[in-house]
């Protein structure tokens, strides 16, 4: 069966982020807890919470019974003209946990259109507010998405090559530091008058390598751009939901954005949903008798009840003192690993923020098409352990159910590896 799979995938399958001529893509049968099991009966251990959506662990019964209640209810009504219960109940539980000052909730489809829906707003924003603003402040080594508009403000380079004459203009600032600000300060006010946004990744940047920036220093970048009249989309997409050890990277700041992205975690990785959050006053600028005004922005699927039903069963339990107790053993065994893993001589850089931990293993140069991501992604199936290393940079981003000693096997496969 394993080879007979492969074999009829590779006929009708193009795959993400993948050569088809050279890669081989494993099936897998079933899912359970933090374990996948592929054809042939192996386990593996996803260590990296299949590409970060994965809160809650494969197939959970209590998320399972709620789509399944909702799917015998209402699967799916037209959001324009339209709306039902559980779009209503999720938006209300996320606004109570968000920051004050989010009081609309945008129903999209995965993260990236929750990027797109953000861009649009504030471009929108300012142009219904009588200002001519059509440039966005955005960070180096940044992913916001692979549609056109969250491509322009994430990182150029030859993920995006063959669409630069297409992207819009974007000014790039490195993170920010206690060495730089000023720096970042001087070029924001060269800008300010054009910027309809500043669009970041809060503490940690998922694809550009798990790059990490202080909760101080961004406090601080928001607080200027803000005194500067810049609005603050912060894209929570990856982060959110308790990655970063709080339930948000919000929860740390000392300034709140004005705008907020999520999917991945956000249905517990039942299914896609994207969410956009903003603060009154961007809402009422579209909140007008002219029907000119309004957000022409929908999707076929906008606020599915099924997607909602699941999202309103993983904040169930998420939120529940088992999960948060859960999601701060895995940050005490984090930062326990993290000391003793500096000591390896070929990783260098540990880096931790709440659940996400990473390191870069020292070779020649650092990019995502070293040849070290192959070596390594091969290695750690070698030892039933799904993991996907960004270039040299491997990082452990684990479902919350992950038992004490599966990821101290995860651990122990590293420094297997790393011994080699």
């Amino acid at each position: 069966m394993f080879n007979e799979l492969i074999a009829r995938d590779r006929q009708v399958n193009w795959h993400p982020y993948s050569q088809m001529k050279t890669t081989t893509h494993i099936p897998i049968l079933s899912g359970k807890g933090s374990y996948l099991f592929d054809a042939e009966g192996n386990r593996y251990i996803d260590a990296v919470s299949s590409w970060w959506v994965t809160l809650h662990g494969h197939a959970h019964p209590y998320i399972a019974d709620k789509v399944y209640e909702q799917l015998q209810c209402l699967e799916q009504v037209i959001f324009a003209g339209f709306t039902h219960q559980p779009a209503i109940t999720l938006s209300e539980r996320l606004l109570e946990l968000l920051p004050a000052n989010q009081t609309k909730v945008f129903y999209s489809d995965n993260g990236s259109t929750a990027v797109e829906v953000a861009l649009k707003m504030c471009i929108q924003f300012a142009h219904q507010s009588g200002k001519k603003k059509n440039k966005i402040l955005a960070f180096k080594d940044g992913y916001h998405g692979d549609t056109f508009g969250a491509m322009s403000v994430s990182e150029r380079g030859v993920w995006t090559a063959p669409f630069q004459d297409l992207l819009f203009e974007v000014i790039f600032i490195d993170t920010p530091n206690s060495s730089n600000l000023e720096e970042l300060y001087t070029l924001i006010d060269q800008h300010a008058s054009e910027l309809a946004c500043f669009i970041y990744e809060p503490l940690v940047q998922g694809a550009g390598g798990m790059l990490m920036h202080t909760v101080d220093a961004l406090s601080q970048l928001m607080r200027h751009c803000r005194n500067r009249g810049v609005i603050l989309i912060q894209d929570e997409v990856f982060v959110g939901f308790g990655r970063t050890g709080t339930l948000f990277a919000a929860d740390q700041l000392s300034e709140q954005p004005d705008v907020m992205c999520f999917s991945k975690g956000l249905t517990g990785g039942t299914m896609p949903l994207g969410v956009t959050t903003c603060r009154e006053e961007i809402y009422q600028a579209f909140y007008a008798d002219e029907k000119m005004k309004a957000f022409f922005h929908g999707h076929s699927f906008t606020a599915s009840p099924i997607a909602c039903a699941a999202s309103l069963a993983s904040l169930d339990l998420l939120l529940q003192v088992e999960t948060l107790e859960a999601i701060q053993r895995i940050v005490g065994q984090h930062t326990a690993f993290a000391e003793k893993v500096r000591t390896v001589p070929i990783i260098e850089e540990v880096r931790q923020c709440g659940t996400i931990l990473a390191m870069d293993w020292r070779v020649g140069g650092t990019s995502y098409f070293n040849n070290m991501q192959e070596q390594l992604y091969k290695k750690f199936l070698a030892e039933r352990i799904l993991m996907r290393p960004l270039g040299n940079t491997v990082y452990i981003v684990p479902p919350y159910c992950i038992s004490e000693e599966d990821l101290n096997d995860v651990y122990d496969a590293i420094l297997k590896i790393a011994e080699q």
